[in-house]
């Protein structure tokens, strides 16, 4: 396979304000500019777009093209389990959903110390085990947030696991919360084949400060800020497969034109990229790459990720324009900031382990004064 993944987890929408209203049709067209440049590898998971998600993958994918012209991987959510009957239950409306088949990659979603605890009470392990047992997945893994400890933790204690999935971009790096780093060190030491989520970190590296572009733009006046994410990414020993969350047909052309020229980065590339990882670092308040997991459960409705995004707008550069945009999620019906009863649901979701409550009564103090 092509190292480049298309993430289906931030999928162009009809309405901006609703997950659910995927863009069917321009969703084709990306898929088979995708399919037709030789790129197979699509990713998605139980929770994305609301469920949506999975259900494009029939649609766009699955009813389209014979099932050897393309790999499909799904996630089972160890964070919505509750008991046993949870996980043949998911499985079984994932199928139905997606119309695979099979998943070529299953993976344990987002585990970290907690939801590892679950997985092991559960036998999450086991049963996805059986699942390759019986030809309903190909290959087994899992996805990580946390710890390069608990990493090890768990593939040593189940080196059953094929591959592991995780957070790496040049801003995680030496990140001493997201530790990607170490994750990835720890992952080669295991022998573990790596696939990369948030490359581009929600975006946020695509859209740089003009400081940054500056000295991109002075090495390569051609290369998109994102190809320079993507470049770092792929360059590491041990990756399979970059995930790139794809909104436009502009996004997906611009990955695939990086990785058809894919070649190492050499020393003053390198240097650059640690020159604008200093630089972002100072800009960002609240290093949110809006997953918008916090979201789907909120009882207030508050847009979390969208509030986080206007707070970081403001902290690098004040601006009456970000206050004006709050006005319109609060308009348009999202609960604001303050609306925040503290149940705590977005911070067990959140797989950068973020201090959502405090962080929206920082947004609150900024935007509702």
């Amino acid at each position: 396979m092509k190292q480049l993944g298309f993430g289906l987890m931030r999928l162009p929408l009809l309405q901006a304000e609703d997950a659910r209203t995927i863009d069917l049709e321009q969703l084709n067209k990306m898929v088979d500019t995708f399919i037709e440049q030789g790129y197979t590898y699509f990713d998605t998971a139980y929770m994305y777009h609301n469920g949506a998600s999975e259900q494009m993958v029939k649609e766009a994918i699955v009813k389209r093209y014979p099932r050897s012209a393309f790999t499909i991987a799904s996630k089972l959510p160890t964070m919505l389990l509750q008991n046993l009957g949870d996980q043949e239950r998911i499985f079984s409306e994932q199928l139905e959903r997606t119309g695979a088949g099979y998943f070529d990659y299953y993976l344990l979603h987002a585990l970290d110390r907690s939801k590892y605890e679950t997985a092991k009470r559960l036998k999450s392990f086991e049963f996805v085990a059986r699942l390759k047992e019986q030809g309903l997945i190909k290959r087994m893994g899992f996805s990580f947030h946390d710890s390069a400890e608990v990493l090890d933790q768990i593939l040593t204690e189940h080196p059953e696991m094929e591959f592991v999935q995780l957070q790496i971009n040049y801003l995680d790096w030496d990140d001493p919360g997201v530790q990607s780093k170490l994750c990835h060190e720890t992952a080669c030491r295991h022998g573990k084949d790596i696939i990369i989520m948030e490359p581009v970190k929600g975006g946020r590296l695509a859209n740089i400060s003009p400081y940054g572009e500056k000295i991109y733009r002075a090495i390569h006046p051609n290369w998109s800020m994102a190809s320079w994410a993507l470049r770092y990414a792929a360059g590491l020993d041990n990756v399979k497969m970059v995930l790139s969350g794809m909104s436009s047909m502009q996004q997906l052309q611009d990955n695939i034109s990086t990785i058809n020229d894919l070649s190492p980065l050499n020393a003053q590339e390198l240097a650059a990229i640690q020159e604008v990882a200093q630089i972002i670092r100072r800009g960002i308040a609240i290093p949110c790459t809006a997953c918008r997991y916090c979201v789907e459960g909120c009882p207030q409705h508050i847009a979390i990720p969208d509030y986080f995004a206007l707070y970081n707008k403001m902290f690098e550069e004040p601006n009456a324009s970000a206050r004006q945009l709050y006005d319109g999620y609060v308009s348009a019906g999202s609960g604001k900031a303050s609306d925040c009863i503290a149940c705590g649901q977005c911070e067990h979701s959140c797989p950068q382990h973020l201090s959502i409550i405090e962080d929206l009564k920082r947004v609150a103090q900024q935007f509702e004064k």
